[in-house]
């Protein structure tokens, strides 16, 4: 992947090109920014720029040398990945990244845009808890410790270091602060926050911002022939998230779960049915933690979209799809100024206990409840 392949972010690139120019690359790098903004395509175009063998022009790696075509399938043998993933084995067996690395490959091939929904997808991980586990601290400074391949740089890309084992975590310290000689980390996180501070402090740390909702729409209109209107509508919904904008185009399936999850919600709510509300929450609670996050953000979206609904003209709204704006119309009212901040502060409050793996039936039918009230407050 070259750095032209990746959607804006020019300052980002531009840096790392000029610290490569100048001699000064980074043994320790971490990419933070929200997902779907381009920290994993800024890390595999860096990776290939710095394993590339042959001339670099305006800012790219050659694409022509053998470093470059085997980077075209991810298979340098300089280029290593560590992931979340689950116990693949019920023998006892460690689980190592490598294990996955065919799903990992044919994942990152057919987008380098994804988030842990496609990994988990990809990976057939169903609802379980992904980390990456002590043991693959040991499995990294193996690889690190051999020779390079082709006498240039090694380079190890961590997708999710704040999914990390702290096990893990500790025993990578001595090798980010020592790492062998031209080896270079890459570390792409979504949360640095929740990045142990030792690992933090080890790192050059490089702010990755969301994409421009004008980035998404003329990739989606020059890349993906969308037509301009829905390519508009996307690329606002998505909220600069390339990742999500890619499964509104190709997966509408969970788009239709998450609105009729919604619409149910609301109206179950409105109508004070406490059986019926205990109900849906038990469904949600069998999506698996990464589909309840994913639909707690489509819950916030939707939110906003119908208070900012009733400041405009109807021939405006031109953000949502067919069945959403006609929902809206009937819905918004219902949505204002007297329970818009608790609507958002309840679904922000269930969105932190979903990631700190609360009990999601009590975390939903808690929110449910709350809003028989909020629904209410006209």
């Amino acid at each position: 992947m070259f750095f032209n392949d990746v959607i804006g972010q020019e300052n980002v690139k531009q840096r790392l090109i000029n610290e490569t120019k100048e001699g000064k690359v980074p043994h320790a790098l971490m990419l933070c920014g929200p997902e779907g903004c381009g920290a994993m395509p800024i890390a595999i175009a860096y990776a290939q720029y710095l394993l590339c063998q042959g001339e670099k022009e305006a800012g790219n790696a050659c694409g022509q040398c053998r470093s470059c075509l085997m980077m075209n399938k991810l298979q340098h043998p300089d280029l290593h990945f560590a992931f979340p993933i689950y116990k693949k084995f019920s023998s006892g067996k460690p689980t190592y990244c490598d294990d996955f690395l065919r799903e990992w490959r044919g994942m990152v091939e057919q987008s380098p845009y994804f988030g842990m929904a496609e990994w988990m997808n990809a990976s057939g991980a169903e609802n379980q808890q992904l980390v990456i586990y002590a043991d693959e601290s040991d499995a990294i400074a193996k690889k690190l410790s051999l020779k390079s391949s082709q006498g240039g740089y090694k380079v190890m890309i961590i997708w999710l270091p704040e999914k990390m084992h702290e096990a893990c975590a500790n025993k990578l310290l001595k090798l980010l602060e020592e790492p062998p000689a031209q080896t270079v980390f890459i570390l792409v996180s979504e949360h640095p926050d929740l990045v142990l501070q030792t690992i933090r402090s080890r790192t050059q740390m490089i702010e990755v911002p969301r994409l421009s909702a004008a980035e998404i729409e003329q990739t989606l209109t020059e890349k993906m022939n969308i037509l301009p209107a829905e390519a508009a509508r996307i690329a606002r919904s998505a909220g600069g998230n390339m990742a999500a904008a890619l499964r509104n185009v190709t997966d509408d399936s969970e788009s239709q779960l998450y609105f009729d999850l919604f619409v149910s919600l609301m109206r179950l709510s409105y109508m004070r049915k406490v059986k019926e509300m205990k109900q849906w929450s038990e469904k949600v609670a069998g999506l698996g933690r990464e589909r309840q996050k994913s639909f707690l953000i489509y819950c916030q979206r939707m939110i906003r979209e119908n208070f900012i609904y009733n400041f405009r003209r109807q021939s405006q709204l031109n953000y949502m799809n067919e069945r959403e704006a006609e929902f809206t119309v009937k819905f918004a009212p219902f949505i204002n100024e007297n329970n818009v901040i608790g609507i958002m502060e309840e679904l922000s409050l269930a969105q932190r206990d979903i990631e700190q793996n609360t009990n999601a039936k009590i975390v939903f039918f808690d929110f449910s409840l709350k809003m028989i009230v909020l629904i209410k407050n006209r």
